[in-house]
């Protein structure tokens, strides 16, 4: 692990003081059942506080980067910056799949490159740089991530979520409210994926998968703004 985490450090540029700290920010729970007998803790916890910090961080700087912006554009702002997607894409720069610690069987199944346990990942990363360098640090590295990402925001209007545009469009015909409904689910308790449907009056408009609920929800309203027909499924002239 020690050339692992070399590489680590050179990666994002920090010199880490607790080197066992900052591996804890890349074991996997699922590792745990194959390391019985070694005392070692899964990076959850790290996970909780990284998304807490990276919360916090994105909010204020998009607060001063936008002074004329109103809380909803802010909220659509931080969504696109704090998600799933976005967070296993700066992930995947940092390289923070090859150091993940995971079971065999979770590895087998390409789980260093699973967006969700990337993005987890970061999140632990983040946490585990807290703790081991101090805010200052942490809020630099942070500053070096996300502000490319900031700096391309031209047009507020392009982070609108999906499941908010499908029901404007929606309402729009004069249509009932979209419902979204789990259809099926499959996968480990630890790792579940999800396939949720959105249905306007009983009819399945599209459908999405993800280890999230609320990201199913949103890739299947992705896949119904896709769809061009609903006045003439629902025979609106």
């Amino acid at each position: 692990m020690n050339n692992l985490l070399s590489k680590l450090e050179k990666n994002t540029g920090i010199k880490f003081k607790n080197k066992n700290l900052i591996e804890q920010a890349f074991i996997h729970r699922s590792f745990l059942n194959e390391a019985k007998g070694k005392s070692l803790e899964s990076n959850e916890r790290l996970e909780f506080l990284g998304d807490s910090i990276l919360s916090f961080w994105v909010s204020q700087k998009i607060f001063a980067r936008f002074p004329d912006f109103p809380e909803g554009k802010l909220t659509f702002i931080k969504t696109y910056l704090v998600r799933t997607e976005t967070l296993a894409l700066l992930a995947q720069k940092l390289s923070l799949g090859e150091f993940l610690k995971l079971s065999k069987g979770e590895e087998a199944g390409g789980g260093k490159s699973n967006p969700n346990l990337l993005a987890n990942c970061f999140e632990a990363l983040v946490g585990a740089i807290f703790l081991d360098q101090g805010s200052e640090t942490i809020f630099q590295f942070l500053d070096k991530q996300f502000t490319p990402l900031i700096e391309e925001i031209k047009d507020v209007n392009q982070f609108r979520d999906s499941k908010s545009l499908f029901q404007e469009k929606v309402q729009a015909l004069g249509l009932p409210t979209p419902v979204y409904r789990q259809l099926s689910s499959f996968g480990p308790d630890h790792q579940k994926t999800f396939v949720m449907g959105v249905f306007v009056k009983d009819v399945c408009i599209g459908e999405g998968a993800s280890h999230s609920k609320q990201e199913a929800e949103e890739l299947a309203a992705q896949k119904a703004l896709e769809k061009n027909n609903l006045e003439k499924l629902f025979k609106i002239k």
